[in-house]
């Protein structure tokens, strides 16, 4: 699996289809997420591809709400994404709004790790800390039960990524903190240069 687009190229759609810094926040969580999981998991010659599938995972979502995962790859292919990735992307939103399946290892970990860094963001926005360096698995655990905390994310799609990953979910919320962890400064850099741009 090899990127056909830059990440300088895919940040640049991003932003031209996406304003929200919402939305922003979340592709370069996404991303960076999808970076350490290629490392963590042994793909690291292929971390390019998982970043960028990230990065763009959500590219249809602000304008196309109702159409999200299928205005995607009309979008994808005028910017020169291979087919690969686009069939990657579509299939994050297996079950709600796509009938593409995950079917390769870093499918599933987008699949799972979508939703579950949208708690996570949740979780660390009610810290003192605002950080995801001092979150614990236990206090993700009390976020994750509790059904009216972030209710827009879906515990379903977390548990069913868990298990398509043959992981427990213990396993997929210490890995996805890490995940964060490690790109949460430079998320955090990025985002205060966005807002300088606007």
């Amino acid at each position: 699996m090899t990127s056909q687009i830059t990440r300088e190229e895919a940040l640049k759609l991003l932003k031209k289809y996406n304003q929200e810094p919402f939305h922003i926040l979340h592709a370069l969580t996404v991303e960076g997420t999808m970076r350490w999981y290629a490392r963590e998991l042994g793909y690291g010659e292929e971390e390019e591809f998982w970043s960028i599938t990230g990065l763009l995972h959500d590219i249809d979502f602000e304008q196309y709400p109702d159409q999200h995962c299928q205005k995607a790859p009309e979008l994808l292919r005028e910017a020169g994404v291979g087919e690969d990735m686009i069939r990657s992307i579509c299939s994050h939103g297996y079950g709600l709004c796509s009938d593409i399946e995950p079917e390769h290892e870093m499918e599933k970990v987008l699949f799972a790790a979508d939703e579950l860094t949208g708690l996570i963001g949740a979780a660390i926005r009610m810290r003192p800390s605002r950080s995801t360096k001092d979150l614990e698995v236990s206090s993700l655990k009390k976020k994750f039960k509790d059904k009216k905390f972030a209710a827009g994310c879906s515990r379903d799609v977390i548990r069913q990524g868990a298990e398509r990953l043959g992981w427990e979910l213990d396993a997929l919320f210490d890995r996805t903190i890490q995940a964060m962890r490690s790109c949460e400064d430079q998320v955090n850099a990025e985002m205060e240069a966005y807002g300088s741009e606007e």
